[in-house]
Protein backbone atom coordinates (compact mmCIF):
# COMPACT_ATOMS: atom_id res chain seq x y z
CA UNK A 1 0.00 0.00 0.00
CA UNK A 2 2.76 2.53 0.91
CA UNK A 3 5.08 1.31 -1.64
CA UNK A 4 2.55 1.16 -4.72
CA UNK A 5 2.52 4.83 -5.62
CA UNK A 6 5.96 5.25 -5.56
CA UNK A 7 6.40 2.43 -8.02
CA UNK A 8 3.36 4.19 -10.06
CA UNK A 9 5.23 7.39 -10.03
CA UNK A 10 8.87 6.45 -10.55
CA UNK A 11 7.90 4.33 -14.02
CA UNK A 12 6.05 7.59 -15.24
CA UNK A 13 9.21 9.48 -14.76
CA UNK A 14 11.12 6.19 -16.41
CA UNK A 15 8.49 6.80 -19.38
CA UNK A 16 9.32 10.62 -19.90
CA UNK A 17 13.28 9.43 -20.24
CA UNK A 18 14.33 10.34 -16.53
CA UNK A 19 17.44 8.13 -16.03
CA UNK A 20 16.01 6.64 -13.09
CA UNK A 21 15.48 2.54 -12.60
CA UNK A 22 14.24 1.10 -9.17
CA UNK A 23 14.28 -2.51 -8.11
CA UNK A 24 11.78 -4.38 -6.26
CA UNK A 25 12.68 -6.39 -3.17
CA UNK A 26 10.04 -8.91 -1.28
CA UNK A 27 11.71 -9.77 1.79
CA UNK A 28 9.01 -12.17 2.76
CA UNK A 29 8.36 -11.26 6.15
CA UNK A 30 4.45 -10.74 5.01
CA UNK A 31 4.09 -14.68 2.99
CA UNK A 32 0.35 -15.20 3.37
CA UNK A 33 -1.43 -14.61 -0.07
CA UNK A 34 -4.12 -12.95 1.97
CA UNK A 35 -1.50 -10.29 3.84
CA UNK A 36 0.27 -10.25 0.65
CA UNK A 37 0.05 -11.71 -2.68
CA UNK A 38 -3.27 -10.19 -2.78
CA UNK A 39 -2.31 -6.54 -2.42
CA UNK A 40 0.40 -6.71 -5.46
CA UNK A 41 -2.81 -7.98 -7.87
CA UNK A 42 -4.81 -5.28 -6.68
CA UNK A 43 -2.30 -2.84 -6.38
CA UNK A 44 -1.13 -3.12 -9.74
CA UNK A 45 2.21 -3.56 -8.28
CA UNK A 46 4.49 -5.29 -10.48
CA UNK A 47 6.06 -8.72 -9.73
CA UNK A 48 9.23 -8.20 -7.03
CA UNK A 49 12.39 -8.19 -9.16
CA UNK A 50 13.50 -10.83 -6.15
CA UNK A 51 12.09 -12.28 -2.88
CA UNK A 52 14.58 -12.85 0.11
CA UNK A 53 11.68 -15.98 0.89
CA UNK A 54 12.41 -15.24 4.65
CA UNK A 55 9.11 -16.57 6.15
CA UNK A 56 7.91 -16.89 9.64
CA UNK A 57 10.20 -16.98 12.77
CA UNK A 58 10.72 -14.75 15.35
CA UNK A 59 11.38 -11.64 15.03
CA UNK A 60 15.06 -11.85 16.12
CA UNK A 61 15.22 -14.71 13.33
CA UNK A 62 13.30 -12.44 10.69
CA UNK A 63 15.72 -9.53 11.17
CA UNK A 64 18.82 -11.68 10.90
CA UNK A 65 17.75 -13.51 7.72
CA UNK A 66 16.64 -10.23 6.06
CA UNK A 67 20.16 -8.55 6.84
CA UNK A 68 22.12 -11.52 5.60
CA UNK A 69 19.71 -12.29 2.49
CA UNK A 70 19.83 -8.46 1.52
CA UNK A 71 22.89 -8.00 1.79
CA UNK A 72 24.05 -10.80 -0.58
CA UNK A 73 21.89 -9.61 -3.24
CA UNK A 74 23.27 -5.65 -2.17
CA UNK A 75 26.97 -7.52 -3.13
CA UNK A 76 25.95 -9.37 -5.94
CA UNK A 77 24.45 -6.05 -7.44
CA UNK A 78 25.02 -2.85 -5.31
CA UNK A 79 22.30 0.26 -5.67
CA UNK A 80 22.94 3.45 -5.31
CA UNK A 81 19.72 4.03 -2.86
CA UNK A 82 17.90 1.37 -0.37
CA UNK A 83 14.45 3.20 0.28
CA UNK A 84 12.43 1.54 2.89
CA UNK A 85 8.56 2.51 3.55
CA UNK A 86 6.80 2.03 7.10
CA UNK A 87 7.76 0.83 10.56
CA UNK A 88 7.99 -3.47 9.81
CA UNK A 89 10.95 -5.56 10.20
CA UNK A 90 11.67 -5.87 6.95
CA UNK A 91 12.45 -1.92 6.88
CA UNK A 92 14.63 -1.94 9.80
CA UNK A 93 16.75 -4.85 8.89
CA UNK A 94 17.05 -3.69 5.10
CA UNK A 95 18.57 -0.16 6.29
CA UNK A 96 21.04 -1.97 8.64
CA UNK A 97 22.29 -3.97 5.93
CA UNK A 98 22.24 -0.86 3.50
CA UNK A 99 24.02 1.07 5.59
CA UNK A 100 26.74 -1.32 6.30
CA UNK A 101 27.48 -1.41 2.99
CA UNK A 102 27.83 2.26 2.56
CA UNK A 103 24.24 2.40 0.38
CA UNK A 104 22.28 5.33 1.62
CA UNK A 105 18.65 4.98 2.81
CA UNK A 106 15.49 6.82 2.40
CA UNK A 107 12.78 6.17 5.06
CA UNK A 108 9.23 6.77 3.79
CA UNK A 109 7.11 7.58 6.91
CA UNK A 110 10.17 8.75 8.86
CA UNK A 111 9.41 10.74 12.12
CA UNK A 112 6.80 9.21 13.49
CA UNK A 113 6.69 8.10 17.04
CA UNK A 114 4.08 7.14 19.46
CA UNK A 115 6.35 6.82 22.63
CA UNK A 116 5.38 3.27 23.56
CA UNK A 117 8.60 1.00 23.17
CA UNK A 118 6.82 -2.07 24.15
CA UNK A 119 5.57 -1.77 20.42
CA UNK A 120 8.06 -3.24 18.29
CA UNK A 121 7.08 -0.80 15.67
CA UNK A 122 8.46 1.78 17.54
CA UNK A 123 11.69 0.29 18.12
CA UNK A 124 11.98 -0.40 14.25
CA UNK A 125 11.26 3.55 13.68
CA UNK A 126 13.52 4.54 16.02
CA UNK A 127 16.42 2.46 14.82
CA UNK A 128 15.27 3.15 11.12
CA UNK A 129 15.34 6.93 11.51
CA UNK A 130 18.55 6.61 13.58
CA UNK A 131 20.34 5.58 10.40
CA UNK A 132 18.37 7.15 7.37
CA UNK A 133 19.64 10.05 5.12
CA UNK A 134 16.82 10.72 3.70
CA UNK A 135 13.35 11.04 5.67
CA UNK A 136 10.21 11.12 3.73
CA UNK A 137 7.58 12.32 6.32
CA UNK A 138 3.72 12.61 6.57
CA UNK A 139 3.07 15.27 8.90
CA UNK A 140 4.55 18.63 10.58
CA UNK A 141 4.90 16.27 14.11
CA UNK A 142 7.28 13.81 12.18
CA UNK A 143 9.28 16.67 10.96
CA UNK A 144 9.21 17.97 14.46
CA UNK A 145 10.15 14.87 16.23
CA UNK A 146 13.18 14.29 13.65
CA UNK A 147 14.21 17.89 13.91
CA UNK A 148 14.57 17.26 18.06
CA UNK A 149 16.56 14.38 17.23
CA UNK A 150 18.68 16.50 15.79
CA UNK A 151 18.03 15.62 12.13
CA UNK A 152 18.86 18.57 9.54
CA UNK A 153 16.00 20.62 7.71
CA UNK A 154 17.81 19.46 4.27
CA UNK A 155 17.51 16.22 4.47
CA UNK A 156 14.02 16.42 5.70
CA UNK A 157 11.08 16.27 2.97
CA UNK A 158 7.25 16.61 4.27
CA UNK A 159 5.78 14.81 0.81
CA UNK A 160 2.48 13.58 2.34
CA UNK A 161 1.01 9.97 2.91
CA UNK A 162 1.68 7.27 0.27
CA UNK A 163 -1.34 5.19 1.68
CA UNK A 164 -3.15 8.29 0.84
CA UNK A 165 -2.34 8.00 -2.28
CA UNK A 166 -3.02 4.41 -2.70
CA UNK A 167 -6.71 4.98 -0.87
CA UNK A 168 -7.54 7.88 -3.26
CA UNK A 169 -6.83 6.15 -6.92
CA UNK A 170 -8.07 2.85 -5.52
CA UNK A 171 -11.43 3.81 -3.64
CA UNK A 172 -13.80 3.71 -6.93
CA UNK A 173 -12.45 0.31 -7.19
CA UNK A 174 -13.82 -1.17 -3.71
CA UNK A 175 -16.18 -3.84 -3.70
CA UNK A 176 -18.23 -5.43 -1.66
CA UNK A 177 -16.87 -8.62 0.04
CA UNK A 178 -18.27 -12.30 -1.03
CA UNK A 179 -20.03 -12.85 2.81
CA UNK A 180 -21.61 -9.41 2.18
CA UNK A 181 -24.97 -10.69 1.39
CA UNK A 182 -24.53 -14.05 3.42
CA UNK A 183 -23.99 -11.63 6.79
CA UNK A 184 -26.58 -9.34 6.05
CA UNK A 185 -24.78 -6.78 6.26
CA UNK A 186 -25.96 -3.02 5.18
CA UNK A 187 -24.23 0.41 4.82
CA UNK A 188 -24.18 2.02 8.19
CA UNK A 189 -25.39 -0.99 9.52
CA UNK A 190 -22.21 -2.26 11.27
CA UNK A 191 -19.17 -1.74 12.87
CA UNK A 192 -15.58 -3.09 11.75
CA UNK A 193 -13.12 -4.03 14.40
CA UNK A 194 -9.01 -5.42 13.41
CA UNK A 195 -7.39 -6.27 16.74
CA UNK A 196 -3.67 -7.46 16.53
CA UNK A 197 -1.56 -6.07 19.11
CA UNK A 198 -0.38 -8.49 21.43
CA UNK A 199 -1.53 -6.80 24.64
CA UNK A 200 -4.93 -7.29 23.32
CA UNK A 201 -4.76 -10.84 21.87
CA UNK A 202 -2.28 -12.65 23.08
CA UNK A 203 -3.58 -13.44 26.30
CA UNK A 204 -6.94 -15.75 26.12
CA UNK A 205 -8.96 -13.97 29.30
CA UNK A 206 -8.16 -10.63 28.09
CA UNK A 207 -8.89 -11.49 24.49
CA UNK A 208 -12.18 -12.79 25.84
CA UNK A 209 -13.53 -9.88 27.74
CA UNK A 210 -12.50 -7.63 24.75
CA UNK A 211 -14.02 -9.32 22.66
CA UNK A 212 -17.14 -9.21 24.74
CA UNK A 213 -17.07 -5.58 25.72
CA UNK A 214 -17.05 -4.76 21.95
CA UNK A 215 -20.39 -7.01 21.43
CA UNK A 216 -22.05 -5.74 24.07
CA UNK A 217 -20.80 -1.70 23.23
CA UNK A 218 -22.49 -1.65 19.82
CA UNK A 219 -26.18 -2.58 21.14
CA UNK A 220 -26.66 -5.83 19.04
CA UNK A 221 -25.20 -4.43 15.92
CA UNK A 222 -22.87 -6.46 13.59
CA UNK A 223 -19.12 -6.45 14.36
CA UNK A 224 -16.87 -7.63 11.40
CA UNK A 225 -14.02 -8.66 12.63
CA UNK A 226 -11.35 -9.85 9.86
CA UNK A 227 -9.06 -11.89 11.78
CA UNK A 228 -5.15 -11.40 11.46
CA UNK A 229 -3.50 -14.93 11.59
CA UNK A 230 -1.26 -13.94 15.19
CA UNK A 231 -4.94 -13.19 16.14
CA UNK A 232 -6.42 -16.84 15.13
CA UNK A 233 -4.47 -18.86 17.13
CA UNK A 234 -5.66 -17.00 20.67
CA UNK A 235 -9.37 -17.22 19.08
CA UNK A 236 -9.55 -20.84 18.44
CA UNK A 237 -8.93 -21.54 21.92
CA UNK A 238 -12.01 -18.49 23.33
CA UNK A 239 -14.44 -21.26 23.06
CA UNK A 240 -18.10 -19.38 21.87
CA UNK A 241 -18.14 -15.92 20.87
CA UNK A 242 -21.58 -13.46 21.21
CA UNK A 243 -23.09 -14.34 17.74
CA UNK A 244 -23.04 -10.47 16.73
CA UNK A 245 -19.09 -10.70 16.42
CA UNK A 246 -18.89 -12.33 12.83
CA UNK A 247 -15.69 -13.47 12.17
CA UNK A 248 -13.72 -13.63 8.31
CA UNK A 249 -10.78 -14.16 6.80
CA UNK A 250 -8.31 -11.37 6.57
CA UNK A 251 -9.48 -9.27 3.23
CA UNK A 252 -7.86 -8.22 0.14
CA UNK A 253 -6.90 -4.40 -0.01
CA UNK A 254 -10.72 -3.94 -1.84
CA UNK A 255 -12.60 -5.63 -0.04
CA UNK A 256 -11.35 -4.86 3.06
CA UNK A 257 -11.88 -0.58 2.26
CA UNK A 258 -15.11 -1.20 0.89
CA UNK A 259 -16.00 -2.71 4.83
CA UNK A 260 -14.50 0.34 6.16
CA UNK A 261 -15.95 2.89 4.19
CA UNK A 262 -19.36 1.07 4.63
CA UNK A 263 -19.36 0.71 8.25
CA UNK A 264 -21.07 2.83 10.98
CA UNK A 265 -17.56 2.91 12.54
CA UNK A 266 -14.19 1.12 13.16
CA UNK A 267 -12.83 -0.26 16.22
CA UNK A 268 -9.29 -0.95 15.94
CA UNK A 269 -5.63 -1.47 17.62
CA UNK A 270 -4.39 -0.41 14.30
CA UNK A 271 -2.63 2.47 13.27
CA UNK A 272 -2.66 2.66 9.65
CA UNK A 273 -6.68 2.26 9.54
CA UNK A 274 -7.08 5.54 11.82
CA UNK A 275 -5.39 6.71 8.64
CA UNK A 276 -7.97 5.79 6.30
CA UNK A 277 -10.67 6.11 8.46
CA UNK A 278 -9.87 9.78 8.90
CA UNK A 279 -9.77 10.64 5.30
CA UNK A 280 -13.06 8.50 4.85
CA UNK A 281 -14.54 10.77 6.94
CA UNK A 282 -15.31 7.15 9.42
CA UNK A 283 -15.35 7.21 13.25
CA UNK A 284 -12.51 5.80 14.56
CA UNK A 285 -12.19 4.03 18.19
CA UNK A 286 -8.78 2.92 18.90
CA UNK A 287 -8.04 0.97 21.68
CA UNK A 288 -4.27 2.17 22.80
CA UNK A 289 -3.33 4.75 24.91
CA UNK A 290 -0.76 6.04 22.11
CA UNK A 291 -0.56 6.49 18.43
CA UNK A 292 2.37 7.29 16.26
CA UNK A 293 -0.12 8.82 14.15
CA UNK A 294 -1.78 11.89 16.25
CA UNK A 295 -3.26 13.82 13.46
CA UNK A 296 -5.72 11.63 12.95
CA UNK A 297 -6.87 12.39 16.64
CA UNK A 298 -6.26 16.43 16.42
CA UNK A 299 -7.66 16.46 12.68
CA UNK A 300 -9.17 13.46 11.61
CA UNK A 301 -12.10 11.19 13.17
CA UNK A 302 -9.77 9.38 15.21
CA UNK A 303 -9.95 9.26 19.42
CA UNK A 304 -7.99 7.00 21.89
CA UNK A 305 -9.82 5.11 24.00
CA UNK A 306 -6.57 3.88 25.90
CA UNK A 307 -6.73 0.17 27.08
CA UNK A 308 -9.98 -0.01 29.51
CA UNK A 309 -12.43 -1.69 27.74
CA UNK A 310 -15.11 0.31 30.27
CA UNK A 311 -14.18 3.18 27.80
CA UNK A 312 -15.83 1.47 24.69
CA UNK A 313 -19.70 1.86 26.15
CA UNK A 314 -19.62 5.83 26.37
CA UNK A 315 -18.10 6.39 23.02
CA UNK A 316 -20.03 3.95 20.70
CA UNK A 317 -23.22 5.83 22.79
CA UNK A 318 -21.65 9.14 21.11
CA UNK A 319 -21.15 7.84 17.80
CA UNK A 320 -24.92 6.60 17.97
CA UNK A 321 -26.12 9.41 19.20
CA UNK A 322 -24.31 11.31 16.24
CA UNK A 323 -22.30 13.28 18.54
CA UNK A 324 -18.78 12.01 16.90
CA UNK A 325 -16.33 14.47 15.81
CA UNK A 326 -16.75 15.46 12.13
CA UNK A 327 -12.90 15.49 11.57
CA UNK A 328 -10.75 17.03 9.06
CA UNK A 329 -8.09 15.78 6.69
CA UNK A 330 -4.30 16.43 7.33
CA UNK A 331 -1.78 18.55 5.27
CA UNK A 332 -0.29 17.01 1.98
CA UNK A 333 -2.95 13.78 2.03
CA UNK A 334 -3.97 14.54 -1.50
CA UNK A 335 -3.14 11.73 -3.55
CA UNK A 336 0.44 13.12 -4.57
CA UNK A 337 2.79 12.02 -1.98
CA UNK A 338 4.63 9.13 -4.33
CA UNK A 339 5.28 11.77 -6.51
CA UNK A 340 7.11 14.12 -4.41
CA UNK A 341 8.91 11.71 -3.64
CA UNK A 342 10.02 10.55 -6.46
CA UNK A 343 10.79 14.18 -7.66
CA UNK A 344 12.90 14.53 -4.70
CA UNK A 345 14.77 11.11 -5.33
CA UNK A 346 15.80 12.46 -8.72
CA UNK A 347 17.05 15.67 -8.04
CA UNK A 348 19.66 13.93 -5.40
CA UNK A 349 20.30 10.98 -7.54
CA UNK A 350 21.18 13.19 -9.85
CA UNK A 351 23.09 16.00 -8.31
CA UNK A 352 24.89 12.99 -6.34
CA UNK A 353 23.36 14.54 -2.98
CA UNK A 354 22.51 11.41 -0.52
Amino acid sequence: MKIAPIIRAMEARMAAGAPLAYRLVHTGQHYDSKMSGDFFTQLGIPKPHCNLEVGSGSQAEQTGLIMSRYEALLLESRSALCLVVGDVTSTMACAIAAQKLCVPVAHVEAGIRSGDWSMSEEINRVVTDSITNLFFTTSEVANQNLRRSGVSEDRIHFVGNTMIDTLLANQHRFTKPRFWSDLGLESGDYFVTTLHRPANVDHGGTFAELLLAIAEAVRGMKVVFPVHPRTAKTIRDLGALPPNLLLVDPQPYLEFNFLVKHSKGVITDSGGITEETTVMGVPCMTLRTTTERPETVTLGTNELLGVDRRALQPAVERLLAGQWKRGSIPPLWDGHAGERIVKVLECRLLEGIL
